[in-house]
Formats: structure tokens, sequence, C-alpha cells
């Protein structure tokens, strides 16, 4: 089996139009939450979202691809540039390269601006189609950039980056590719994304940045975040025979489903647990190797008290020199696009030896009690980090990610 290491990173997030912007915001603990300005939302009661601020699809993009890329996508294409250029990949070997992408909710915006559309006019865009499913982000990377191997999108609700990093390694590591760009994107705040899961009572009714308090006695639900986190993937041979940086390499990959329900946990996150074991198995690791995990950490009642159960079910005494994190307290939840986030928390947490926090953990529930990385950035050597995803539908995926050594 061949090995997968990572070689290039980009992102669009709330906390900064690059991967260097944002990982210096969330080491800081600054929070991309703030009142939602993109539309207004007085018809419901939640008022705050992490919104990408101040962009311009034009400033990176051609018009035209703008103008017929939904907002998610248009989010992707930059990212991916990033991660493209960071690669230092050469044009000449983008025949060969993949796309794979998780999304967990589409082109909702265009959606939404093309269904009142047609209330209003009998009409819709010609474009509205390729605009609103869920491949379109992987679909618009691939034609901008030439990417001529297989493209596709991965749909888990909020484990699709997740699960689009762990098949791109599971396609490299058998063979059938050498180069993948994976990760993920979305775009849900605007009406119809704020309605929708403030109607499954999943969301915060908080009104400042301290909505999202993962793990805290205080919280409500979580926060929507909106972005894209895109991560190249590289077979480790010919990572080395380009002479590609190299930031770090993907170990294992777990998944698992509930088989319960639609939005509801097992108790004690069973369905995770036995995705962190499998992913263990496979990577031939001990609870004790593990030195760091960001969590799914939603900042909803039942995930954080039944996620910690799960890591102290699966880790035993071992977790508690474990320190784990959620980054949706500064992110709030990209939905399709959180794991591959968090993947590049976890590697950018094991190349700078800098673990980012909690935040917004003031007062934590008697239930979590972890070593939760409360407010502060922590420094820590960091060689093996795992990352937990899981989505509507009882999805559960996790990545263990290590340092390279050479």
């Amino acid at each position: 089996m061949h090995r997968v290491v990572i070689t290039g990173l980009g992102a669009v997030t709330p906390l900064g139009h690059d991967i260097d912007s944002t990982w210096t915001n969330l080491i800081s603990g600054v929070s991309g939450i703030g009142k939602i300005t993109s539309f207004d939302p007085s018809f419901t009661k939640v008022s705050v979202a992490a919104e990408v601020k101040d962009f311009d699809p034009v400033d990176y993009i051609d018009e035209k691809t703008a103008m017929h890329t939904d907002r998610f996508a248009q989010f992707a294409i930059v990212a991916a540039s990033e991660a493209l250029d960071d690669s230092g990949l050469d044009a000449s070997e983008y025949d060969d390269i993949s796309v794979i992408l998780g999304c967990g909710m589409g082109g909702l915006s265009t959606m939404l601006e093309q269904t009142q559309e047609l209330f209003d006019t009998d009409r819709m865009s010609a474009f509205s189609v390729p605009m609103m499913i869920n491949d379109s982000a992987a679909s618009a990377v691939s034609i901008y950039y030439g990417l001529k191997g297989p493209n596709f999108a991965v749909t888990s609700a909020c484990s699709s980056s997740n699960d689009a990093i762990g098949i791109s390694y599971e396609l490299i590591r058998s063979g059938s590719s050498d180069v993948i760009l994976t990760g993920g994107a979305d775009a849900v705040v605007n009406e119809l994304g704020i309605a929708a899961f403030d109607a499954s009572r999943a969301l915060s009714h908080g009104t400042d940045k301290t909505a999202s308090s993962p793990f805290d006695s205080k919280r409500d639900g979580f926060v929507i975040g909106e972005g894209s986190v895109i991560l190249i993937l590289e077979e480790l041979d010919h990572a080395v025979a380009r002479g590609a940086k190299i930031y770090a390499e993907i170990l294992s990959y777990g998944a698992t489903s509930d088989a319960y329900h639609v939005t509801k946990l097992t108790e004690n996150a069973e369905g995770l647990q036995k995705a962190i074991r499998k992913a263990l198995d496979r990577a031939g690791l001990k609870c004790s190797d593990i030195d760091y995990i960001n969590a799914h950490g939603t900042s909803t009642k039942l995930n954080d008290i039944n996620e910690t159960k799960a890591y102290k079910e699966v880790f035993g005494e071992s977790i508690k020199d474990i320190p784990v994190s959620s980054t949706k307290s500064m992110t709030g939840h990209m939905i399709g696009a959180s794991g591959a986030m968090e993947a590049a928390v976890c590697i950018k947490t094991i190349v700078t030896g800098m673990i980012p926090p909690t935040i917004n953990l003031t007062s934590p529930d008697p239930e979590c009690d972890l070593d939760y990385v409360p407010n502060m950035a922590r420094r820590k050597d960091v060689r093996i980090a795992l990352s937990s995803s899981m989505g509507f539908g009882g999805h559960n995926s996790v990545l263990l990610i290590g340092r390279y050594d050479g």
C-alpha cells in the first residue's frame, strides 16, 4: 500500500481568505462569528453567523465564472488556487489530478434566488441546476484549473469533507491516483439555510460571538459558518520525486453509520467510538499514541456530552493526557467544509506545535470534563492528531494525521 502525504493547503474561511490568516486568527483565539450582514435575519430568532467577510469573487476569478457559480463553489475555486500554488505542482501535471470535494448542502443561495425568480416571473436561469447541485464546486474547480482526473462530490452532511479526504486517501493508498485535490465547501448563511437549521432546533439564539461555546454549560446550539478548505493529497514517492514540501501524512481513516436516527446521536456516540477504533486499528496505533484531538464539538447540548463520553470510552485513562479542542468556537460550523477545516487545523498543529483553543469556555458543563484547551492556545509537540466529524443521518468519520519525518 502507498503512503499519502499533504503537500498543499488553501482556505477561504470566516477568519480569512487564505490559510495563513485563518491559522493566525485561530491561534490568537479570534472569533469569526458576528451579526449576520448578508441579509436581514429579523424573521427568525437567529441573529449571528460565521460569515466569510468582504469576499468579492471577481477579486479572484473572472466575472463570467463568478456569474455562473454559486457562492460555495466560488469559495472552492479560490481555496483551490492557493492549495495548488502552495503544492508547487506544475500546470503540466494537472491532466492527472483528481478532484473530490465534500459538500453538505450545495447551492442554497442559487436555490433561494431562482425559486423567488420562478414565483415572480415563471422562469428560471438555464444555469440553475449546475449552480445548485452538490458537485458544482468539484466540477467548477476541475474546469477552472483543467484538472482532468475523476471529479465528484461526497455528501454525508457535516462529515462530508472528512469523508472526501478519507476516500481520497484510500484511492491514493490503493494506487488508483497519485494526486487528489480534496477538502470541502459550503455556503448556507442565507435565509433558507438559517431558517431550515433553526427549524430543526439546532442553532444557537445567542446574540454575539460567544454564541458558539462548545462544552460550556451555557451552550444552546451551533452557529452556522461558511467557506472552503482545500488539501492537496499526494502519493509519497510522487511528492518526493518532484521535491515537494510535505506538511504531514494521512495515517488512517475510519467511518461508520449509527443506523439509528436522522438527527440524534446514539448514547455515548457509539458510532464515533467504532470509527475511532477502526482508524486506530488500521494504523496500528495505540490510544496513548494520540497527542491531540480536534473534536466535532458543535456546541449543542447532546453532541458535546456524548462526544465526551465517546472519547472516555475509547481512550480510557489516556484521555486525561490528550488535549481536545473545538475550533468551531471560532469558525462556526462550516457544514460540508468543517471536516476539511479541522483536518487543516490538525496539520498546522503538527507543523507548528501550537494547539488552537476552545474559546468561550468559561463555565464548563460538568458532564464535559476533558482538557478542552480553554480560551488560550497551547504549545505542545504533536506527532499524531485525530479529527472527528459527525453528521445528520448517523455519519461518523475519523482521520488520523501524523508528522512526516522522511
